[in-house]
Parts: C-alpha cells; structure tokens; sequence
C-alpha cells in the first residue's frame, strides 16, 4: 500500500516566491508508478500540476511551465515539486499522488493522495 506525507514549503507566500514541496512515498517500487501533484481552490476544478513517470518523463500544465519542476530523489524515496515565481493564481491546495501511470493521474485513478498542504500567494 503506497503511502505519502507531505512536507515543507507550505503557507503564506509573497508574489515571486519560491518555495519547494516535498512528498516522502513509501511502500511503492517507483519503477511502476508516477508520482506528480495536482491543486485544489473550493469551488473550482481540480488542476493537474506536474507528474513524473518513472523513467524521468515530465508533464506539467501550461500555466505553471518554466516555473515549477517536479522531480523524483531515488535515493530518499521522495518527489519534489520547486515552484519559481509564484502568482496569486496559484494559491491551492497542493496535494501528492501516485498513480500507475500518467493516464491513470490525469483521470484521477490515485493509488494515494498526501495530506494536502495550503499554498496562499499574496
């Protein structure tokens, strides 16, 4: 059973800040699954945000491109999301999941989701 916690970069966050989001997963092999965060405002549709397959493919959504970067640290288990310049927009619930593949993420089909940590961008 795949399980994620959630840690760091969470808060209030001042326009073009740039704080990192980390997701320890444990109780997975990584070779068979992705691993990527999605956000959540209330009211409004869930959004894909980035996800990295195994084998090191990356996908992100046109709004966060050239500022957010997912990436996975085999040795420690845990996947990264490094958001650069962030904008009111932004402001979420992030949240981690891990999923079998890419298709199985963008139709919400998680094998885990984190705990979710607030991002509010003033």
């Amino acid at each position: 059973h795949v399980q994620l916690v959630e840690s760091g970069g969470g808060g209030s966050v001042q326009a073009g800040g740039s704080p990192r989001l980390t997701c320890a997963a444990s109780g997975y092999t990584y070779s068979d699954y992705c691993l990527g965060w999605f956000r959540q405002v209330p009211g409004k549709e869930r959004e894909d945000v980035a996800v990295i397959e195994s084998g090191g493919r990356t996908i992100y959504r046109d709004s966060v491109k050239g500022r957010f970067t997912v990436s996975h640290d085999d040795s420690k288990n845990t996947v990264h999301l490094q958001m650069n310049n962030l904008q009111p927009e932004d402001t979420a619930m992030y949240y981690c999941a891990a999923c079998e593949d890419y298709a199985r993420f963008v139709t919400q089909q998680y094998d885990s989701v984190g705990q979710g940590t607030q991002v509010t961008v003033s």
